[in-house]
């Protein structure tokens, strides 16, 4: 599984979750994920359909999207998302 986070360093979201996902990135290592800036990406902005941000795109092993959360997102309620997708 891969999470893409679409985001942007002047958006106030972004930076609460930007230490929250460094966390879990950190204690699940196994997880790949890829923080996406908006303002430097707009072709992949465009691609995912990127309405607001932050916003999280979960996809399966063959980078199918799965999954997709938006805003300040708890912890708790993002890991239990990631361990519910992980084998996808």
């Amino acid at each position: 599984m891969k999470v893409l986070k679409f985001g942007s360093i002047g958006c106030l979201g972004c930076l609460v979750m930007k230490p929250r996902w460094a966390e879990i990135e950190k204690e699940n290592p196994w997880l790949a994920a890829e923080f996406i800036d908006v303002d430097e990406n707009p072709d992949l902005v465009e691609k995912w359909e990127i309405k607001e941000i932050p916003e999280f795109i979960f996809l399966d092993k063959n980078e199918v999207e799965i999954e997709r959360m938006a805003g300040e997102i708890k912890k708790e309620i993002l890991v239990a998302k990631i361990l519910e997708l992980r084998n996808r």
